[in-house]
C-alpha cells in the first residue's frame, strides 16, 4: 500500500499570488493588458475581504479591534503577494541582488497592525543604497496598483541613513517610524533600520520625545475642542479618543522600548486593572471607528448626529424612559472617553515620577527632607500624597478632604493617591453622605474662590462626585440628542460653575456687567447660587420635567449641606424656574406690559430676580461657544430692569393712555427745533398707541425722518448696525400690505439672514413701518456692510416683485440641512394664548428648523387673513421657536375656536411642506 504524499495547503498570500499569475498568463508580452487583468483580481480580493470584514463586524463576530486587525492582515497579504508579483512577473527578477531589493515596511497606523476601513496605507520603501532604475520601477508599480485600487497611500522611499536624518529632524516622522513592521524584501535591512533607529534616534531623547508628544496632544485637543464631552466628538482626534491611547503607547514604547502593553505592569506604570481598562477602551473605540467608516463609506472620524442613531442600532442599544437609545450609546462613548482621560492622567503622572531626575535636595540630611503633613496627607513637590496606605479606610471623610486640600493649596494629587481613591469609592455611602464634616468640606469646595470647576472636575473624573451626590452620578457622560447643547449634562454643569466663578472674579465683566456687579456687591447668596448652578440640570434624562425633579433634589440636598430653610427654598425655586427668564426674554414681546407683569408675578421678589439673572446668564453661556451673545444679553438685561422697576415700586403699570402720553412727550422733546406744533400734532395722529409703546424715543425720532423721506420715495429700506445687540436693525417703510412681513422674511431667508425680532406697525395713512433685527444665519453676529447691502437689495426686489421667493430646490439645500432634517424627529407644537397680551393673540410654534420656515409660517398667516403685529424668532439647535403676536383684520384678538383650528391646520401644513416644493410667490406679491 503506497502512502499518499501530504499536500501543503497554500497560504492566503500564496493563493492571492497564484490568482494574479493566472490572470496575467493570458496576457504575457502585453504589459498594459496584463496589468489590467491583475488589477481586476486585486479589486475582487479587496472587495471580497472588506465585505467579509463588514459582515462579521455587523454580526458581532469581529468585535473590538479585531476588525481592524482583520483588515490589516488582509492588506499584508495583498502587499506581500503584490511585491512578489511585481518583482518576478513585471520586473522579471528571479533572484534580485541587494541593490535591486526594496524592503517594504508598514509604518504609522498600518505599522501598528490595525486598519480601519477608510484608513491610509502608510508605507516605507527602504533602500540599501541610493535609488536606481529597478528600485524606482518597483516602487512605481506598487503605488500605481494601490492607487488604482482606490486606496489612500502615505509613502516615503529612503535609505536607512535618510530615515535617521529625517527622524532626528521631525517628531512626526519619528513617531511614524516608531511603529514599523516588515512586509517584504530584505529582513536584514529591516533589522539594520531598527538598530539604527534605537541608537541614533531614540537613545537619550526620551524626555524631549515625551514633551513633544504631550505638546502635540494639547494642540490637537485645542483644534478638536478642549472638552472630551463635545456631543459630536471626533473618535480619533478628540480628547479621550484613539489618538490619546496611541500617544500613551508611543511614549511607553519610546521610553522603555516595549513591544507589548503587558510590560507596563512590570514597569509599574499601569496596574493590571488599568491595563484591562486600557484594552477595553481601545477595543470599544476601534469597533465604533470601523462601524463608522463602513456606515459612511469614507474615513469619517466625527460622530455626527446623523450617524449616532445608526451606531446605537449597530451596538444594540435599547432606550428607556427619559433616555433615547442614541443617548445611551453616546453615554457609553463618553464614559470610555472619561476612562481614557483617567488613564492618561495616571500614565503621565507615573511616567513623570519615574523620569524625574535626582534633585539636589535628596543629598540633604533626612531632617530637612520631611514634607509638610496636613490631615494625614503630605504636601510636597507640587503633589498631595497619602501619608499612610489606609488613609481612606481609616477615615472616609478623607475622600472629600483630599480634594479640599488640593484646592486650598493648589496642588495636584499623586497618581498613587488617585488610584487608592478609585479603589475606595465603595466607602462613599449613606454614612459619609450624612457626615457633617464631609458636607462642610464639599460646600467649601463648591463655593471656593480659587478654582471650583477644576476641583469638582477632578472629583467627577475620580468618581467621587457622583458617589457623594448620587443624582449627579446619574447624569455623568449623559448627552442630549440635539444640536443646541454642545456638551454632556455633567460637563455643562461643571462649565457653568467655572463661568460663575469667572463672573464673580470680574474676568468677564464686559459680557456680564449686571451679574458681576450683583456678585461683588454682596447681593447674591454665594452658597445658594453655586448650589443652584450645580443642580439646575441635574435631573436630565428622567421621564418627568427635569426642572421639577431637580427642585426636589435641591430640597433634599440643601439641609444636608447646612442650608437654612430660607436658603433651601430659594435654591429650590431657582432650580424649578431656571428656564423662565430665558424663555420670556427670547420668546415674548418685552414692550408689552403684560409680559413684564406676568414675569414679575412668577418671580415675586427682587432677591429671586437677582439670583435668577446670574443663573440664567451662566446657564446660557455654558451651553457652548457663541450661544451667549449681545442680542441675548440685551434681552435679559431689558427684562431684568423692567421687572425690577415693577417689583421695587418705581415701575407700576400706569394706565395705557398715561404711558402713551409720556412717550409722546419724550418724542416731542427729542425732535429738531424746526418741528412746528401743528406738524407735531399731525404726526402723532399717524401712529397707534401700540407704536408709541413699542419703540424707544431715539428710534421714533429716526422713523420720523424716514417717514418724511418717504414722501418722495415710495419704498424706504434703512439699515443701521446695532452693536449692543450684535445685530443689524432694518426699517422698511412703504404702503401697507398684509403679506409684507412674509415677503420680508422670505428675502431674509434668501439672503442667508436670521430674523431675531420684528415689530410691525401701520400708520393711519396706510403706511407700513416694519422694524426687523437680523443676524447672519448660523452666526451670533451682525452682517458686514456688503452682506447688509445685499440683503437690502433682495428686500427691495422682493417688495417690487422682481425676485422669486420660492423654496430652494433640493439641489440647493445644503448637505448639513438635509442631514438635520433626516436625523431629528421633533414633535411640532402650535399653541394659541389669548392671555399673554392685552392687545393680541400669541401663537407659539416649536418645530424642526429649516430654510424658509419663517417665510412659510408668515405666508400661511397672511393667507388666513391674520395680521402680524410683532414676531420673536429664536433657534435652539435644530429647533425653531417662533412666536407671533397677531390680530384679525379688524385689529382684534382671535376668538373663534373654528378659526383657530383652521389657522393651526394651515400652519401645520406649512411646517411639513416638502422641501423641494416651490412656493407660489405670486400669492404673496
Amino acid at each position: 500500500m503506497t502512502a499518499k504524499k501530504k499536500i501543503r495547503k497554500l497560504s492566503r498570500r500564496e493563493t492571492f499570488l497564484a490568482d494574479m499569475r493566472a490572470a496575467a498568463a493570458a496576457h504575457r508580452g502585453h504589459d498594459a493588458q496584463m496589468r489590467a487583468a491583475v488589477l481586476d483580481v486585486l479589486k475582487d480580493i479587496l472587495h471580497t475581504g472588506r465585505n467579509e470584514a463588514r459582515e462579521k463586524l455587523e454580526a458581532n463576530r469581529l468585535k473590538g479591534a479585531r476588525c481592524a486587525e482583520f483588515l490589516s492582515d488582509l492588506q499584508d497579504d495583498i502587499m506581500r503577494a503584490l511585491s512578489d508579483f511585481v518583482t518576478r512577473d513585471m520586473l522579471r527578477l528571479s533572484n534580485p541582488t541587494d541593490a535591486e531589493t526594496v524592503t517594504v515596511l508598514a509604518v504609522g497606523g498600518y505599522g501598528r497592525g490595525r486598519l480601519a476601513p477608510g484608513s491610509d496605507i502608510d508605507l516605507l520603501f527602504l533602500l540599501p543604497y541610493k535609488r536606481n532604475a529597478t528600485s524606482e520601477s518597483f516602487v512605481e508599480h506598487i503605488l500605481y496598483f494601490l492607487w488604482d485600487l482606490g486606496l489612500k497611500v502615505g509613502h516615503a522611499t529612503r535609505t536607512v541613513k535618510d530615515c535617521m536624518s529625517q527622524a532626528q529632524a521631525d517628531y512626526t516622522v519619528r513617531t511614524t517610524m516608531l511603529e514599523n513592521r516588515f512586509l517584504s524584501g530584505a529582513l536584514a535591512l529591516h533589522e539594520e533600520f531598527i538598530a539604527a533607529f534605537q541608537k541614533q534616534v531614540m537613545r537619550g531623547t526620551a524626555r524631549q520625545f515625551v514633551e513633544a508628544k504631550l505638546t502635540e496632544r494639547d494642540e490637537r485637543h485645542i483644534r478638536a475642542g478642549q472638552s472630551r464631552y463635545l456631543v459630536e466628538p471626533n473618535i480619533k482626534e478628540s480628547k479621550g479618543g484613539l489618538r490619546d491611547l496611541n500617544t500613551l503607547f508611543w511614549i511607553a514604547r519610546y521610553c522603555y522600548q516595549i513591544d507589548a502593553l503587558e510590560e507596563l505592569i512590570e514597569l509599574k506604570i499601569l496596574t493590571a486593572d488599568e491595563l484591562r481598562l486600557f484594552r477595553k477602551c481601545d477595543a470599544f473605540l476601534w469597533e465604533v471607528r470601523c462601524h463608522l467608516h463602513f456606515l459612511t463609506g469614507r474615513a469619517e472620524e466625527r460622530l455626527s448626529f446623523d450617524v449616532q442613531k445608526n451606531l446605537a442600532e449597530r451596538f444594540n442599544t435599547a432606550g428607556s424612559a427619559g433616555m433615547k437609545s442614541v443617548e445611551k450609546f453616546m453615554r457609553r462613548y463618553f464614559l470610555v472617553a472619561k476612562n481614557v482621560g483617567d488613564l492618561t492622567a495616571i500614565f503621565c503622572a507615573s511616567l513623570e515620577e519615574q523620569q524625574k531626575k535626582p534633585r539636589a535636595r535628596a543629598r540633604l540630611p533626612a531632617l530637612f527632607q520631611r514634607q509638610k503633613q496636613v490631615h494625614g496627607f503630605k504636601l510636597g513637590s507640587g503633589r498631595l500624597t497619602m501619608a499612610r496606605a489606609d488613609c481612606f479606610r481609616a477615615d472616609p471623610v478623607n475622600l472629600i478632604r483630599v480634594f479640599h486640600l488640593a484646592d486650598r493649596f493648589r496642588l495636584d494629587i499623586h497618581p498613587d493617591t488617585l488610584r487608592e481613591i478609585t479603589r475606595s469609592l465603595a466607602l462613599i455611602g449613606p454614612d459619609l453622605r450624612a457626615d457633617r464634616q464631609a458636607n462642610d468640606l464639599f460646600l467649601e469646595i463648591l463655593t471656593s474662590r480659587r478654582a471650583p470647576e477644576r476641583t469638582l472636575r477632578r472629583m467627577n473624573e475620580a468618581g467621587v462626585l457622583g458617589r457623594f451626590v448620587p443624582d449627579f452620578g446619574r447624569i455623568v457622560a449623559m448627552m442630549q440628542f440635539n444640536m443646541y447643547h454642545h456638551y454632556t449634562a455633567d460637563e455643562h454643569l461643571l462649565r457653568a460653575i467655572g463661568l460663575l466663578s469667572e463672573v464673580e472674579q470680574g474676568k468677564v465683566s464686559d459680557e456680564h456687567p449686571i451679574a458681576c456687579d450683583l456678585l461683588n456687591a454682596g447681593e447674591i447668596n454665594r452658597r445658594v447660587i453655586y448650589l443652584a448652578v450645580l443642580l439646575h440640570d441635574i435631573a436630565k434624562g428622567r421621564p418627568e420635567d427635569h426642572s421639577i425633579a431637580g427642585a426636589r433634589i435641591a430640597r433634599r440636598l440643601g439641609p444636608r449641606l447646612g442650608f437654612t430653610e430660607a436658603e433651601t427654598r430659594l435654591t429650590e425655586w431657582l432650580v424649578r424656574e431656571h428656564l423662565v427668564m430665558s424663555d420670556v426674554a427670547q420668546r415674548r414681546d418685552l414692550s408689552d406690559p403684560r409680559t413684564i407683569q406676568d414675569f414679575a408675578n412668577t418671580v415675586q421678589t427682587n432677591e429671586r430676580l437677582k439670583h435668577l439673572l446670574v443663573l440664567t446668564e451662566v446657564d446660557i453661556k455654558a451651553v457652548g461657544p457663541g450661544v451667549w451673545n449681545g442680542w441675548k444679553a440685551k434681552l435679559i438685561s431689558e427684562l431684568y430692569f423692567e421687572t425690577q422697576a415693577l417689583l421695587v415700586g418705581s415701575g407700576d403699570i400706569v394706565n395705557r393712555a398715561e404711558r402713551v402720553a409720556a412717550a409722546q412727550s419724550a418724542f416731542s422733546l427729542a425732535l429738531p427745533e424746526d418741528w412746528t406744533p401743528r406738524r407735531l400734532s399731525a404726526y402723532m395722529r399717524l401712529h397707534s398707541q401700540a407704536y408709541w409703546l413699542n419703540f424707544p424715543t431715539d428710534v421714533q425720532v429716526h422713523h420720523a425722518a424716514l417717514i418724511e423721506k418717504s414722501k418722495t420715495q415710495p419704498l424706504i429700506i434703512d439699515a443701521r448696525p446695532d452693536p449692543a445687540r450684535a445685530c443689524t436693525e432694518i426699517t422698511v417703510i412703504c404702503d401697507d400690505d398684509a403679506g409684507l412681513f412674509a415677503r420680508l422674511s422670505g428675502a431674509c431667508a434668501r439672503a442667508g439672514m436670521d430674523i431675531l425680532d420684528a415689530r410691525i406697525s401701520t400708520t393711519t395713512s396706510g403706511l407700513a413701518v416694519d422694524v426687523l433685527h437680523v443676524q447672519e444665519a448660523g452666526h451670533a453676529a451682525a452682517p458686514d456692510a456688503a452682506r447688509t447691502q445685499r440683503l437690502c437689495k433682495i428686500m427691495r426686489a422682493a417688495l417690487e416683485g422682481s425676485v422669486n421667493l420660492a423654496h430652494p430646490s433640493r439641489a440647493e439645500i445644503s448637505e448639513k440641512t438635509r442631514r438635520t432634517l433626516k436625523t431629528f424627529d421633533l414633535e411640532t407644537q402650535i399653541n394659541f394664548d389669548n392671555q399673554a397680551s392685552e392687545q393680541a393673540s400669541v401663537i407659539e410654534i416649536s418645530a424642526l428648523d429649516r430654510p424658509g420656515l419663517l417665510f412659510d409660517l408668515a405666508r400661511a398667516l397672511y393667507q388666513c387673513n391674520v395680521s402680524i403685529t410683532a414676531a420673536r424668532v429664536a433657534t435652539f439647535g435644530e429647533r425653531a421657536s417662533d412666536v407671533f403676536y397677531v390680530q384679525d383684520l379688524l385689529g382684534e384678538k382671535l376668538q373663534s375656536s373654528a378659526r383657530i383650528s383652521r389657522i393651526r391646520h394651515a400652519l401645520t401644513n406649512a411646517i411639513h411642506a416638502p422641501m423641494d416644493a416651490r412656493a407660489d410667490a405670486s400669492k404673496v406679491a
